[in-house]
């Protein structure tokens, strides 16, 4: 409060005053979008890559729960739960592929699964269970097994740990920067404006079933029962064949609004610490009087105001309900202007804040700091 009181009265005004903390948070926003298209993206790529890599060496990582797991040929596993802390599966079924003409069916209430002493094998202990043995060839042959421990031995190949290359998997969006998402976009226009022609194509031929069926009426040796089927099989074939076109477009536009968003994300998340200068240093100005607690109180306000902007617009951009634009922009554009404004007329003093009565909301902890500060 006093600085600012002095560098008033030696006639320094508040839009001097803006220019260093605008030219830092101008570096800092350039500085976020180099990281924002440069480091952040490669950084989540590896982070995703050394994941996988990862999972292999943990076997019980690579299992979900309900789905079947082909990663280690020629099993099929299904587990309904998993405790990764023990390493143990819950409500196992298993599917030995390894003989075509006689196919097993392993199940077991418990199963643990675990390298050997020389990782080069991966086994599994299972426990109450049963083995079920059928022979394709022969109706008759079928053997049912009750075990309360069974030992399965795998090859682990697949579970090693190899440090595997960034460039063997595809980026996500949040892998990406804004240039690469840009190409994919384009190709997703293309793609788009090509549905859009046969779209257009296959409707004005399911418009020309009418004429058809008109002209078929016309000839004798046609019975009323015939026409009707060859028409409702037409129109059938032209509705699944439209609603197929139409499913392509929505989920291309989605996929491109998808994108649409990181890209846009990626310049407005820098922006804002330019908008936020603008509303702090105004604000700062105004509510001097109301200490600490205070200024603490307004910033939270504040960036849950960007906060709620920031995710309400990206969840419906990302559902086609918003401009992808509007979606990432709207926070800068809306707490911008309200900064422009502040700064405006805190520069002429037409408008005071007084917060005080907030005083009693705040701890006593905070209202001393406050109080020593403006003793000091």
């Amino acid at each position: 409060s006093n600085e600012i009181a002095i560098m008033k009265a030696t006639g320094i005004s508040l839009y001097k005053m803006l220019i260093p903390p605008l030219f830092a948070s101008i570096i800092v926003a350039v500085l976020l979008i180099q990281f924002n298209n440069n480091v952040y993206p490669n950084a989540n790529h590896e982070a995703r890559v050394l994941g996988q890599d990862i999972s292999r060496k943990k076997p019980t990582l690579s299992l979900v729960p309900g789905v079947f797991s082909q990663d280690v040929p020629p099993y099929s596993i299904l587990v309904r739960d998993i405790d990764n802390l023990k390493d143990e599966l819950y409500r196992v079924t298993i599917y030995d592929n390894s003989d075509f003409q006689n196919p097993n069916i392993i199940t077991a209430k418990k199963a643990k699964l675990y390298f050997s002493k020389s990782q080069d094998k991966l086994i599994m202990d299972l426990w109450d269970g049963e083995i079920h043995t059928s022979n394709i060839n022969s109706n008759r042959t079928y053997r049912r097994i009750i075990y309360s421990k069974h030992k399965i031995i795998m090859n682990s190949e697949d579970f090693s740990f190899k440090e595997s290359s960034s460039k063997d998997l595809s980026r996500g969006d949040r892998e990406m920067s804004a240039s690469n998402m840009m190409q994919i976009v384009d190709s997703l226009d293309v793609l788009k404006n090509q549905y859009l022609k046969e779209l257009q194509s296959k409707i004005t031929k399911s418009i020309s079933i009418g004429n058809q069926a008109s002209s078929m009426q016309n000839k004798d040796h046609l019975a009323l029962n015939q026409i009707y089927r060859i028409v409702e099989d037409k129109i059938t074939n032209a509705k699944y064949s439209v609603n197929a076109s139409l499913s392509r477009i929505i989920y291309n536009t989605k996929t491109s609004n998808k994108y649409w968003v990181e890209i846009h994300k990626k310049y407005a998340l820098p922006v804002a610490c330019i908008i936020f200068i603008l509303i702090g240093a105004p604000l700062g100005m105004m509510t001097r009087k109301g200490g600490f607690g205070v200024a603490a109180g307004i910033s939270l306000i504040f960036f849950l105001i960007y906060w709620s902007f920031l995710i309400g617009g990206e969840k419906l951009a990302d559902r086609g309900m918003l401009s992808p634009f509007w979606g990432m922009w709207s926070a800068n554009i809306v707490l911008g202007i309200f900064g422009i404004w502040l700064v405006i007329k805190s520069a002429k003093e037409t408008v005071t804040l007084d917060f005080s009565f907030f005083n009693k909301f705040i701890p006593k902890s905070w209202r001393q700091m406050r109080e020593d500060d403006q003793v000091n």
